[in-house]
Formats: structure tokens, sequence, C-alpha cells
């Protein structure tokens, strides 16, 4: 599902802004928090957080001018640290990295049609961005 929510985040920034975002971010990690195991809430809320923040920053200075390759680039750093980051404090070991890596890529090649869509329906109707 963070291939999804990584997208998700990018469409809220565009449509309603970063502070939208940003806001959205800790509703996710509200939720990452309440809904994983007791044992494992804190790699996953700080994997949510920080893959998050790191998509933020990349899709940000890309978006405006190249929306296809900031969510592209975006997703991918996004599901790089929250693989690693959800792996590393839960299990103290990388070994399903590649597993994580594709799942999560997969949901965010799905996305890109979709995005791909709204972008041309924001230019035919005179939308802009955030």
């Amino acid at each position: 599902m963070i291939g999804l929510a990584l997208v998700l985040r990018d469409l809220i920034q565009r449509r309603l802004g970063v502070g939208w975002a940003i806001g959205a971010i800790a509703f996710g990690a509200a939720l990452s928090a309440a809904f994983a195991p007791a044992a494992l809430v804190f790699a996953s809320a700080m994997a949510f957080v920080l893959s998050e923040v790191a998509d933020l920053f990349v899709y940000t200075p890309l978006q405006r001018q190249w929306l296809m390759a900031a969510v592209l680039a975006s997703g991918i750093v996004g599901l790089l640290v929250d693989s690693i980051v959800f792996l590393w404090l839960a299990f103290g070991s990388l070994d399903f990295l590649v597993g994580q890596v594709v799942g999560k890529a997969w949901m965010t090649l799905l996305a890109l049609p979709a995005i791909a869509w709204l972008r041309r329906r924001d230019l035919r109707i005179g939308m802009q961005a955030a």
C-alpha cells in the first residue's frame, strides 16, 4: 500500500499544496501506528514518515515541469526509504528488501496512467497545481 500512499501524497500536494501534504503524512503515520502490530508500530510509523518526507522532497522541485517524472522518481525514493527503514528497524536485516521494493514499485507503476490522465485533464481545463 505504501506505493499507492506515496502517489496519493503527490496528488494531495498537487491539488491542495504542501501544507495539506504534510497533514496527510501526519495522518498516515497515525494510521500506520494504529493498524500495525504493537511490536512493529515504531518501525512502521518511522518508515512511513521518513518515506513520505523523502517523497515530498523529491516530488516538490520536479512536479511543475515534469509531473510524470516527479511521481516516478519520488515514488522510487519513497519506497526505497520505506523498505530500508522498516526492515532495518523491525528486523535488523535487509534480507527481504528486493521483495519489498518490487511489490511497492508495482503500486507506483500502476498509478502512473491515472496520473497521466489527470495531467491531461488539468491541462485541458486550465487547472494549475497548488
